[in-house]
């Protein structure tokens, strides 16, 4: 399964109504009725709103399914998602850089929040009335067409946090956009536990982490005091033994689960690790 750059495909992909600014980026999505599911990542935060239909989202320890009329918000990373048949899936998808939420978090006088040890990677957001007028809003103004003054985008989307974080059911996304305040950059080690199973390269899990390459290496070799390449491979043998012991997943899907990309390499690779190949080793620890 191909993992999908969703916001680079959504900001440049003719086809899709969008609003972009500097931080942020608005799209309607209308998925096909024969898309049913499909692996992604962004390497942006985004906040998803259902006008229609219904999808499963999936992290490494969440899922969550959302319907007509409710909104998550969604941590850049990788996800699963499975799309329902039963009908037309449409879609409202903000897409917001840690940038805008920083500068809207000093902006705005939001109340005090106490910060927490650990944060989901999908909120499940409160969506009341007067958020659920502000989504239908920026929907008619794609129905609209035309040129949108970037100003008026840009004020409703600053609304539309201000209403989440004042929600006092939204007290943890709230929280999370507060602790944003005190980071620079993406916190490594949250990333990687969350994404080491993914298909992604070295180049793209440095731009999931906001860094260059050069210093997506450094600053990973000053954390894990290893190479990115040698942790991530390690991860996902470690991951991919646990399915084995615990799972009932064939080796194939094992072996794509934990982020490898063919079980020729995959079986090369345990096998060297744990001295016995994935069958095997599955059988020696039933």
């Amino acid at each position: 399964m191909t993992t999908l750059d969703v916001y680079q495909f959504f900001k440049h992909h003719p086809a899709f109504n969008k609003l972009i600014g500097d931080d942020y980026l608005f799209v309607e999505y209308k998925c096909p009725i024969n898309a049913e599911q499909f692996k992604l990542w962004s390497e942006s935060d985004f906040i998803s709103y259902v006008i229609s239909g219904k999808k499963d989202w999936t992290s490494l320890h969440q899922k969550i399914t959302t319907k007509e009329g409710q909104g998550i918000y969604i941590r850049k990373g990788v996800y699963n998602t499975k799309q329902y048949f039963e009908v037309d899936y449409c879609v409202m998808l903000f897409f917001v850089t840690d940038d805008f939420v920083r500068r809207f978090m000093n902006e705005f006088s939001t109340p005090k929040i106490a910060s927490q040890k650990s944060y989901p990677q999908i909120f499940e957001v409160d969506v009341d009335d007067t958020l659920t007028s502000l989504f239908m809003t920026v929907f008619n103004y794609f129905k609209q067409g035309g040129s949108i003054p970037k100003d008026l985008v840009e004020l409703k989307f600053k609304e539309l946090f201000y209403n989440i974080a004042l929600n006092p059911k939204n007290k943890s996304l709230a929280s999370f956009f507060q602790s944003l305040l005190n980071k620079e950059k993406t916190d490594l080690d949250y990333l990687m536990m969350k994404n080491f199973h993914s298909d992604l390269t070295i180049e793209e899990y440095a731009k999931l982490s906001g860094r260059s390459l050069s210093s997506f290496k450094r600053d990973f070799q000053k954390h894990f005091k290893e190479t990115p390449r040698r942790w991530i491979n390690n991860m996902r043998l470690d991951y991919a033994s646990t399915l084995l012991k615990n799972s009932q997943l064939n080796i194939n899907e094992i072996c794509f689960e934990s982020g490898f990309k063919n079980t020729s390499h995959f079986n090369t690779v345990f096998k060297e690790r744990y001295k016995l190949p994935p069958l095997q080793f599955r059988t020696k620890n039933a």
